[in-house]
């Protein structure tokens, strides 16, 4: 039984007109008084928010580019300040990072930083007492979410300007990331400025409050970026998880909102959904830590609670991601205003009540990190040092994780763990470990014994068994099954194993090669290379003949090129190409995507030859992704950012608005993400349906499926999700329970894939793993051949499920392909692109894409 802390008192004597007694009457009537706190003087030499602005805070939404003009004007009149740029963001907005510290710190910020590092020796001798706290604000990951990042501009102020913090500052160092997604909240500080009237009634139906799709909360490709931190698949959060590991921060504080009928909620969260990694040392420093948050919010007046909501399970949250790395991460949820004024259960909700929240929040943190500093500090450095404690007495050594056929899915994964301060050595030579080889180039070894043991774990493990059956996020996100490569733990020490070389902080992914005479017959590679469509989508662009082989073929060197490998050679009837040019273009491309690329000097191949039937010419997709109203903006930009970011492939981001009126003719490939498409009507179905039949291949995920099949396009079958008897009758308390434990929140299960199929070209195993967070349950097609994809009968991998569902999810259908006249229609199920980490299984979308338009009519249903 886990160990219960005494719940926090909540300040219930308050009324709730307390929310709109302490909040100004409107917004044109904020003065700075109004947030800041008491008994505190101010440098007048440094300038107030309003000063740079012309407005002040929370009056309007503030600019991102104001706010850097801010920042930088306190950096160039305070001695306390310093101001960096570490990064951009897709659409290349800077992302920046204000230092706030005594003179004295600053001058010697450089060595104040590198001793940070020390915290993870185990052996280091420290003086807890002497050493500086470092405490690291990020603000509004989702950019909708707007009072992180408005406060950090109160933040900045007072800690620049606040004579009394003078000495305190000489043992603390305050990090500032305004904005974790300048994108998304430049997005969004657009439209409610943009829709905000000088009279605000704070009505929810007016349009201020209701962003257009997709909204602010995603950057660039609609991600959610506070899902990001332990996957770094963009740069917002590679650049920001590097300049954590430099720095180490001792508490690292997390802005967000949630609805406005809400109060305000920071940890602990819910006792049972801590993640087991996480020490109970930490635990206990975040309930120590809120009782200062506790005593800040009754001295205003806002209602607020605890241990009622989220987790602290996932590591990707900016709130949980800390806790596996010796800090401690506090999540903060204030009620959103969703503009500058909102009616909310509790009276009227000002834009400026929630920043004033969320501010005293970051002076609450402070001075518990000024009290507790000696204790916060020495919690890290124990963290790290029973992480060798943990280490030592693990039975498993090392984790060693590659693949036979496709360097760049390794690769990945080493560049994923290799971001997080975590060393990682290649192979220098092909080993057998239980029967299993591991090629050198493309394997790569993890040892625990190092300080990121508990983080190691983390990315390793396979989960099955949990204290609570409810997840805020996903319940597993075991890293080689979402690569979809061999891995196993090792019992022995890596010097034991192999001769390895430990990679650089700068290594790349091996250069492939072109391999044979120039001016050759034709030229082929396999399929199996996680860049092989990004080469044939190039190919096809320049013109050449591209084409895909059905069976196998030999080669004169005893090559076996499999199914789904790609053929190309000169067209007919473009002599603008030629030979040379081709040689040329082939080389650039090998280097580029890591691909082997054969010289064929003979079409007299053994297996087929190169003019065989059983070769098809593909086309080049032209491709629409359908976007904005009845989509889900998060998957619709897991396919955008693959295949624009990772394949180079153009596509169009079609609007569901639009397809109505769209000439589709232009497109031979239309992608529908999950989503309800309630927007869509008999116009919309009748026109996809006459698209898909004149040839077109139409490839459907998750809830798409259903809209298909009640539109009549196809006929697909699903189990019904419950289909219990009728039950005694049960606590009414118990129904969030039971009904949330039904839902699959994110899991991993294994799968059968037929390699034959074009669906399954270019994986070399039929044994996969697949990632579901939904309850869909699709019965087997009749016909034998149309179900590429499909659970096994014992299909749990890693994660929770409940028991019900798994016995509904053995032996169904993960893809399904259906004939519409002269075209295909792809059912998927489960999502192949999930949060652009799931390497293993980008290629079963792509090969809808590129392969969908060769699969023979009889072995559709």
């Amino acid at each position: 039984m886990k160990k219960r802390y005494f719940l926090l008192s909540l300040f219930l004597c308050c009324s709730v007109l307390a929310f709109a007694q302490k909040s100004p009457k409107g917004t044109a009537d904020i003065e700075l008084s109004y947030y800041l706190p008491e008994g505190y003087t101010y440098d007048e030499n440094i300038p107030k928010p309003k000063d740079v602005l012309g407005f002040e805070v929370g009056e309007w939404t503030v600019d991102y580019e104001q706010l850097i003009r801010y920042f930088e004007k306190l950096a160039a009149t305070s001695p306390r300040v310093s101001f960096e740029v570490f990064g951009f963001s897709y659409e290349k907005r800077p992302q920046v990072l204000l230092t706030i510290t005594h003179p004295d710190n600053l001058q010697k910020i450089d060595q104040i930083r590198a001793d940070r590092q020390k915290l993870k020796d185990g052996n280091a001798s420290l003086n807890y007492d002497d050493m500086p706290l470092v405490l690291q604000a990020g603000y509004s990951v989702h950019g909708n979410e707007a009072s992180g990042i408005n406060s950090s501009l109160l933040t900045a102020y007072h800690y620049t300007a606040a004579k009394e913090i003078e000495n305190d500052l000489k043992n603390i160092v305050i990090l500032i990331d305004p904005s974790l997604n300048p994108d998304g909240y430049s997005r969004y500080s657009s439209w409610v400025n943009s829709h905000r009237s000088y009279n605000l009634n704070g009505d929810p139906n007016t349009r201020e409050l209701s962003e257009a799709w997709p909204g602010g909360r995603g950057n660039h490709y609609w991600f959610d970026l506070n899902r990001d931190w332990l996957l770094v698949q963009h740069p917002e959060s590679q650049n920001r998880v590097r300049k954590f590991q430099e720095w180490l921060p001792n508490i690292y504080l997390d802005y967000h909102e949630m609805g406005t009928n809400s109060t305000f909620f920071f940890p602990p969260g819910i006792p049972s959904r801590d993640h087991p990694l996480i020490p109970k040392k930490t635990v206990e420093l975040t309930e120590k830590i809120a009782q200062y948050h506790a005593k800040a919010m009754e001295e205003i007046g806002s209602l607020y609670y605890a241990k009622e909501s989220f987790d602290e399970y996932y590591f990707g949250y900016g709130s949980t991601y800390p806790d596996i790395q010796g800090s401690i991460g506090i999540l903060f949820e204030q009620a959103s205003s969703r503009g500058h004024l909102q009616e909310s259960n509790y009276g009227p909700l000002t834009f400026a009540f929630t920043i004033r929240n969320q501010f005293r929040m970051s002076i609450s943190s402070f001075d518990a990190a000024k009290d507790m500093r000696a204790e916060i500090n020495k919690s890290m450095h124990d963290f790290y040092k029973t992480a060798i404690q943990l280490a030592n007495t693990d039975t498993d050594k090392a984790f060693i994780f590659g693949s036979q056929t496709d360097a760049a899915r390794s690769y990945h994964l080493a560049e994923m763990i290799r971001q997080h301060a975590i060393d990682v050595f290649s192979l220098n030579e092909d080993i057998t470990v239980n029967g299993v080889p591991f090629s050198k180039g493309q394997s790569y070894i993890v040892p625990l014994n190092q300080p990121q043991y508990r983080l190691i774990r983390a990315f390793f493990e396979t989960r099955n068994e949990f204290q609570d059956s409810l997840f805020y996020d996903v319940s597993a996100w075991t890293m080689p099954m979402a690569f979809n490569l061999d891995h196993m733990a090792l019992s022995s020490r890596i010097l034991n194993l192999a001769n390895v070389s430990p990679l650089e902080e700068s290594f790349s992914m091996h250069e492939g090669t072109l391999k044979g005479e120039k001016g050759a017959y034709a030229y082929a590679f396999g399929w199996e290379g996680y860049y092989a469509p990004k080469a044939a989508y190039q190919l096809m662009e320049k013109g050449y003949l591209v084409r895909v082989a059905h069976e196998s073929i030999s080669l004169a060197d005893k090559t076996e090129l499999k199914r789904g490998s790609i053929l190309v050679s000169l067209p007919r009837d473009k002599k603008e190409l030629t030979a040379e040019g081709l040689d040329k273009d082939l080389e650039k491309i090998a280097k580029e995507t890591g691909l082997t690329i054969h010289a064929i000097s003979s079409g007299y191949t053994g297996g087929i030859n190169l003019g065989s039937p059983q070769i098809d010419v593909l086309k080049k997709p032209e491709m629409a992704l359908l976007v904005s109203t009845g989509v889900v903006s998060l998957e619709a930009g897991e396919i955008w950012h693959l295949m624009d970011q990772r394949m180079n492939v153009p596509i169009t981001l079609l609007p569901t608005e639009r397809l109505a009126t769209a000439d589709l003719s232009r497109y031979n490939v239309i992608a529908m993400p999950n989503g309800p498409y309630n927007t869509f009507g008999k116009t919309e179905a009748e026109k996809l349906k006459a698209w898909t039949a004149a040839g077109g291949t139409l490839i459907a995920r998750g809830n798409a499926l259903n809209w298909l099949n009640k539109q009549e396009l196809v006929s697909l079958t699903f189990k019904e999700e419950n289909e219990d008897e009728a039950q005694d009758r049960q606590p009414y308390a118990d129904f969030t329970k039971n009904t949330g434990a039904r839902m699959t929140s994110g899991t991993i299960f294994h799968a059968l894939l037929d390699t034959s199929h074009p669906i399954g070209y270019g994986f070399e195993k039929s044994e996969i793993f697949t990632f579901r967070n939904n309850n869909l349950f699709l019965e087997k097609a009749k016909n034998a051949y149309a179900n590429p994809l499909i659970y096994t009968d014992k299909p749990l991998a890693s994660g929770y499920v409940h028991p019900e569902n798994l016995e509904k999810i053995k032996n169904t259908a993960v893809i399904q392909v259906k004939r519409l006249g002269s075209g295909r229609v792809i059912a998927l199920v489960d999502n192949p692109n999930f949060r652009a980490t799931w390497f293993g299984t980008n290629k079963l979308f792509l090969n809808a894409v590129f392969f969908g338009q060769t699969i023979k009519p009889g072995t559709t249903d």
